[in-house]
């Protein structure tokens, strides 16, 4: 069995954001030469998520208005977290809601995805670097 590892560097200016990572993920698979096996995908930082949606600009925005009436980020005196001298409370609930990872299966060399899923990373604490894990198993 192979094994493949790569680190995806963000950076993103401003608070939010969802990206579609798909093509560079896409990219590590055909570095990697695996045709049959497992992706993982992950982000390495607790206020970022990686999950699966469809790449539609109105769902964006529904999901960020969504995240932003469970946890706002204003007041930041709401979260005890908060105390602890950060501003982002509210950073780290939602990548609890949005999830930490996917893991998608390769069959004959692709990811092997519904109709409409892609690969997004989502910020919730930007304005600097971080990573996303992309780690792949197979043949």
């Amino acid at each position: 069995m192979k094994s493949y590892r790569k680190e995806l560097w963000f950076d993103v200016a401003g608070r939010r954001a969802f990206i579609n990572i798909t093509p560079q993920v896409e990219q590590c698979l055909r570095e990697s030469g695996i045709q049959e096996g497992l992706l993982l995908c992950n982000a390495m930082h607790i206020t970022a998520s990686v999950f699966i949606n469809d790449d539609e600009s109105g769902l964006h925005q529904d999901y960020d208005d969504w995240l932003e009436r469970l946890a706002p980020h204003a007041p930041v005196s709401q979260y005890r977290h908060n105390r602890t001298g950060e501003d982002n409370g509210d950073a780290h609930l939602k990548r609890q809601i949005m999830g930490r990872e996917v893991v998608v299966a390769v069959t004959k060399g692709r990811l092997d995805f519904g109709t409409w899923e892609r690969i997004f990373y989502g910020e919730f604490d930007g304005n600097r670097r971080k990573r996303v894990l992309v780690k792949i198993i197979g043949e």
